[in-house]
C-alpha cells in the first residue's frame, strides 16, 4: 500500500520535528486509539507527547469513487486540508490544520485522514436549535448571522452549514463569540447571488422563530427587505426539513425490509 501525505509548511517550519514524527506515529497507530465512530467517519482527539490532535479518518469510498479521487477529483482530507488554510487566510475560524494522509491500493484510494489542531470549544450552534433558553440566545444568533454575512461577502459558500458544524466559544477578551468552521470538504468559492444566501441557511434549524431572528440580522446587512429574507430563508427551510425527513422515512422502510429479511 502506496501512502501520501502533506504537512502543513507553518506547521513543519514552526515546530520540532519530533511533532511531525508524532503526526505519522498517531496515524500510522490510529486504531488503537479510542474515539468516536460515525456511519461514515470516525473523528479521535489524540492527545499525546504534549500534543492534541483531532483526526478524522474517511471511509474507504466506493471503487467510482476511488477511480474519481485517484485521478479526477482531490480526496476529502485533501479538500478539508486545502480549504481550511482558505479559510484562514481570509479571516475565517476553524481548527488549524495540520497534515492529511492518503493511502492507496494499486494506485486507487483506500484511507485517507485529515488532522488538525485540537480546539476546546464551548458548545455548537445545535445547542440553540435545542434549547431556546440557552443563555445569551439572540446575541449568540444575532453574531452567527453576522459571521455567515461575512462568509457570504467573501465568496464563501459552505454547503455543509448545518447545526454541529459550527463550533462556537466565548472570547472574553471582547466578550464576544468567535465560531469555527469544521466538517470542511463541501465548499465552493464564487460571488454568491441571493438565492445562494438564502439557501446557505436552509439546513441550520426547522424552528421557525430563529429563522426570523436571522433573517431580521441579515437584513441590516444586506440591501434587501426583511420580509423577502425570512420569505426565502423559510422557503429553502421547508424545502430541507421535507426532503430530510422524507429521506429519513425511507432508511426506516429499508431497514425494516432488511430487518425481516435477517430474521426470516
Amino acid at each position: 500500500m502506496s501512502m501520501r501525505n502533506k504537512i502543513h509548511k507553518v506547521f513543519s517550519n514552526n515546530q520540532e520535528p519530533t511533532s511531525i514524527n508524532t503526526i505519522s506515529y498517531v496515524i500510522n497507530n490510529f486504531d488503537n486509539f479510542d474515539g468516536e465512530k460515525g456511519s461514515r467517519n470516525t473523528i479521535k482527539k489524540i492527545s499525546i507527547e504534549n500534543y492534541s490532535f483531532n483526526v478524522k479518518s474517511f471511509k474507504v469510498p466506493h471503487l467510482i469513487n476511488r477511480v474519481a479521487y485517484s485521478f479526477f477529483r482531490k480526496s476529502k482530507a485533501n479538500r478539508s486540508f486545502e480549504y481550511a488554510t482558505i479559510l484562514l487566510n481570509n479571516g475565517i475560524n476553524t481548527p488549524k490544520p495540520l497534515a492529511y494522509f492518503e493511502y492507496s491500493n494499486f494506485y486507487l484510494l483506500n484511507k485517507s485522514y485529515y488532522v488538525s489542531k485540537q480546539l476546546d470549544y464551548d458548545f455548537t450552534y445545535r445547542e440553540l436549535v435545542n434549547n431556546k433558553n440557552y443563555p445569551n440566545f439572540d446575541t449568540i444568533l444575532r453574531e452567527f448571522t453576522r459571521f455567515t454575512f461575512d462568509l457570504h461577502e467573501k465568496g464563501i459558500n459552505f454547503l455543509d452549514h448545518s447545526p454541529g458544524n459550527t463550533l462556537i466559544k466565548k472570547n472574553e477578551s471582547t466578550n464576544k463569540y468567535d465560531f469555527y468552521l469544521v466538517d470542511l470538504n463541501r465548499m465552493k468559492f464564487h460571488q454568491m447571488s441571493f438565492k445562494d444566501r438564502m439557501k446557505n441557511f436552509s439546513k441550520l434549524t426547522p424552528r421557525k422563530e430563529m429563522v426570523e431572528v436571522m433573517a431580521n440580522e441579515y437584513a441590516k446587512l444586506f440591501g434587501e427587505s426583511e420580509k423577502n429574507i425570512f420569505n426565502q430563508m423559510w422557503l429553502f427551510t421547508e424545502e430541507f426539513q421535507k426532503k430530510f425527513h422524507n429521506k429519513i422515512a425511507i432508511k426506516k422502510k429499508m431497514f425494516f425490509w432488511k430487518k425481516i429479511y435477517r430474521d426470516s
